[in-house]
């Protein structure tokens, strides 16, 4: 969440990037939060006060009852009992204006970079940069970034490949759970497991550590990253034991820095972590949703980092530079994006999306977002530096990205690598699968 000093401090800069973001009515809820703060610190003000009067009566009883002077010792008790009385009541009008700041923090987003550009939703999002002959960027037509892709003329859509090659079977999975839950079979299967090989492989090769973590997480975790109380309607609850099914590895990796403090000669942090991701995707329909566009349950590699406030923007162009390196390898044409304000997550400060393009389909499938948090999420999760020169402590940069989802990977490789033979397999994956075709 955004600090209060950044708030009080900043006031008007806070108020243009939520607007950027398109929330409604910031001024209003940083005119409620300000107004809030300024409470609980008059409250916490009289509270001391209140407080360092009952000790200074409360020393000098024992002198009154010394001069035997009894009556006036019972009249300075009856003070000291009514300022603890006062100072009662203050705690706990001061605790309920804390819960109640933090409760309007929680549903204010993160504001955005200076560059990240004005618009309201994807249409507005800035092509940056793709492996295509031709790449708008902005609102400009350039040329040549790399030499165009081979692309296989692609006639059918992934769900009738997966039929067709006995990969994927989406009505046995309707059968055992519902839709948007496909079983893999044979070689599709396969294609999943080397996947998730390459995509590991390549991170450790990077400098990430490999964790592996729990698939459920509890409310604290939520919170940390944002998910909560942000996303609660899109995630998989399980009441008996309020806990949550994870919709990415970020809630869980992210949350092993909660309430610690980080010395600063160990940052960056890398770590990388291949999970089952779950999303209930309410609202979801038409051909968004056909095939492996949009499921409930996938399979997604995720990177993660903490660093400093000086070193996070380098860390992050590193992470867009290792997804890049990804989907050349695949060799998929590719897109990446500058999100437009409106189109940012909740809890990112810039945020690039890559997309793959589907020869079949005619449409660009998202694959990864990479984000900066800057300190948004370190704030909620109570994650700090301490600097080497002074030893003071100061809020951590969070990052994260998809490295890769493997649904959409999966779709577009099967799509733009059909030919008479079968589908070919990329030279990345081939030792992986065991074999450079799919038949």
């Amino acid at each position: 969440m955004l600090t209060l000093k950044l708030i009080t401090e900043e006031t008007e800069k806070v108020i243009c990037g939520l607007q950027k973001k398109h929330f409604q009515g910031a001024k209003e809820a940083i005119d409620e939060v300000i107004a809030m703060d300024k409470k609980r610190r008059q409250t916490q003000t009289e509270l001391d006060q209140n407080l360092s009067q009952a000790k200074k009566l409360a020393g000098e009883i024992g002198m009154l009852m010394k001069q035997g002077k009894k009556d006036e010792a019972e009249g300075v008790k009856a003070q000291v009992a009514a300022l603890k009385d006062k100072s009662k009541a203050l705690e706990e009008q001061k605790e309920t204006a804390e819960q109640e700041l933090t409760r309007m923090l929680c549903q204010i987003p993160n504001i955005p970079y200076d560059e990240v550009p004005e618009g309201s939703c994807a249409e507005d999002n800035w092509v940056v940069k793709s492996n295509l002959k031709e790449c708008v960027v902005g609102k400009d037509t350039v040329g040549n970034w790399d030499a165009n892709p081979v692309i296989e003329t692609a006639k059918l859509p992934h769900w009738d490949l997966a039929k067709k090659y006995n990969l994927i079977d989406f009505d046995l999975g309707v059968k055992i759970t519902g839709a948007g839950f496909p079983v893999y079979r044979g070689k599709g299967a396969r294609l999943q497991r080397a996947l998730i090989n390459f995509f590991l492989d390549e991170a450790r090769a990077s400098g990430y550590e490999e964790i592996m973590p729990p698939t459920v997480v509890n409310q604290a975790s939520g919170y940390g990253t944002g998910q909560l109380p942000d996303k609660e309607g899109q995630m998989y609850h399980c009441e008996v034991d309020d806990l949550y099914l994870i919709p990415t590895a970020e809630v869980p990796v992210t949350n092993i820095y909660r309430d610690v403090i980080l010395d600063e000669k160990d940052l960056p942090i890398k770590n990388c972590a291949y999970t089952q991701c779950f999303r209930r995707e309410a609202g979801s329909y038409g051909k968004d949703v056909r095939g492996l566009n949009r499921l409930h349950e996938f399979s997604k590699i995720e990177i993660v980092r903490i660093d400093t406030a000086e070193h996070s923007r380098e860390s992050h162009q590193e992470m867009l530079a290792h997804v890049e390196g990804l989907l050349q390898k695949l060799e998929l044409p590719y897109r990446i994006l500058r999100l437009c304000g409106g189109d940012q997550s909740f809890t990112s400060a810039i945020c690039y999306d890559f997309e793959v393009y589907s020869e079949a389909q005619k449409r660009w499938l998202e694959v990864s977002s990479v984000s900066n948090f800057d300190t948004y999420q370190a704030n909620r999760l109570k994650c700090r530096v301490r600097r080497a020169a002074d030893k003071k402590t100061e809020l951590a940069h969070t990052l994260n990205g998809s490295a890769l989802a493997l649904p959409r990977i999966v779709a577009a490789i099967l799509e733009n690598n059909q030919t008479e033979e079968g589908i070919r397999v990329p030279k990345a994956l081939v030792p992986y699968m065991g074999c450079d075709i799919i038949d």
